[in-house]
């Protein structure tokens, strides 16, 4: 493919038209478009009329397409490869080699995305002595290495140490990392930990996640922690892009609490999104919405007034709270609270989860995925679906890719 340079914006002759290049280095066009390999034209009068008459005749001026950046560390479209490195029922040592394989990383690129999350465990990557597991390090740099191999930028997240579980409070857990002085210590150390194992990775291509979820009793404690682990990471290695979330499971509305480090770019901000919740989470064995039995729709009423009329009486005082109209607009509202954030410490934001279990209406989720993306794109948000090959994945019995999932988040079935 050919590339045209004229002043700050590029002109292909095979794919994407004309964008607009003016918050991305050129290095990161690149390793964005997997066109690394590709012949650079200089300016030319002949070029410039050609560019400029394809763009007015096409009407293709593309604003904002590259996602965002930070460090050089560019995303847009992510998928979250759950439940291998993390979340295992066996913890580590019956990991499938069969279950995540090179094949994959080359699907996902295949399809379009540009960037996976991969989450891991302490459980799954060190024992209780802190000795490493070394097999379930191997399989970590092997997903690292297939994803930059098929020029997928990868987030490695931090999702579960022993002292932090993001939904222990409702698993009957308890949580020790903000109460206790040598757990928050021994995390700091699993991150000096990773950094040794993983900063030979090319900024460019990796980022870290400090924590996924926090559940802080009081927001302070987390921010504390960020600056803290922050200081850990920054001492060892410089310009690593940090991927760092709100206080109580990186939820929108709590963004208004996020203290982070002043002064540095290389800071991602990231929330998670699963509203309506008993959209999102409809009949998940591990919710209050489990046994539900009224059906969900969206946009719209969620739940309408005949069917929670015909409800139980304790099952109309369960889902009470979901008895009103969610649309488009909706969403907006919710993910500006975030937005307003970041604009403000002057950050680009990620969307690091969002998804519908599988469980749910699929004509009701397909909209859903529709807005969801439009408004992420409106306030030029990245996002990382979750998830892959778990519960809420992109895949149909059959084992084919969803293709109207596809369509729905703005990509192409293979």
């Amino acid at each position: 493919m050919q590339i045209y340079f004229i002043g700050s914006f590029i002109y292909t002759e095979t794919a994407y038209e004309y964008i607009c290049i003016n918050q991305v280095s050129i290095s990161s066009f690149f390793h964005r478009y997997k066109c690394i390999e590709s012949t650079i034209i200089l300016t030319s009068s002949t070029i410039m009329k050609k560019t400029f008459l394809f763009l007015l005749m096409n009407l293709c001026f593309v604003l904002g397409s590259f996602g965002i950046e930070a460090g050089g560390f560019s995303i847009h479209r992510g998928i979250n490869i759950s439940h291998w490195l993390s979340q295992r029922p066996d913890n580590n040592l019956a990991i499938d080699e069969k279950q995540i394989t090179e094949k994959d990383f080359k699907l996902l690129a295949e399809l379009g995305f540009d960037h996976v999350r991969i989450p891991i465990d302490e459980m799954i990557l060190w024992n209780e002595s802190g000795e490493k597991y070394e097999k379930s390090f191997q399989f970590l740099h092997k997903g690292i290495q297939w994803a930059i191999k098929h020029k997928l930028r990868v987030v490695v997240d931090l999702h579960i140490i022993r002292a932090h579980y993001f939904n222990a409070g409702m698993e009957g857990g308890t949580n020790t990392l903000w109460t206790d002085a040598k757990a928050q210590t021994h995390f700091l150390s699993l991150w000096e930990e990773l950094s040794a194992e993983l900063n030979g990775y090319d900024t460019h291509m990796l980022a870290y996640e400090i924590m996924n979820e926090p559940t802080a009793p009081n927001h302070e404690d987390w921010n504390k922690l960020i600056q803290r682990a922050h200081d850990k990471i920054r001492s060892l290695e410089k310009e690593r892009v940090l991927v760092i979330g709100s206080n109580l499971w990186q939820g929108v509305g709590t963004f208004q609490h996020l203290k982070v480090p002043a002064n540095d770019p290389n800071i991602i901000l990231s929330c998670h999104f699963y509203e309506p919740f008993i959209l999102s989470h409809y009949k998940a064995s591990w919710t209050e919405f489990k046994d539900i039995t009224v059906p969900v729709h969206y946009p719209g009423y969620l739940i309408t007034k005949e069917d929670y009329e015909a409800l139980p009486e304790a099952e109309q005082k369960q889902v009470a709270r979901w008895l009103k109209e969610w649309d488009k607009s909706t969403l907006h509202g919710y993910l500006i609270q975030a937005k307003k954030k970041a604009d403000e410490l002057g950050l680009n934001l990620y969307c690091g989860e969002f998804g519908i279990y599988r469980v749910a209406p699929r004509a009701d989720a397909y909209r859903w995925y529709k807005d969801v993306i439009e408004v992420f794109d409106e306030l030029n948000m990245a996002w990382c679906h979750w998830d892959y090959k778990g519960g809420y994945t992109i895949f149909n019995e059959d084992g084919k890719v969803d293709s109207e999932l596809m369509k729905a988040i703005g990509l192409q079935a293979h």
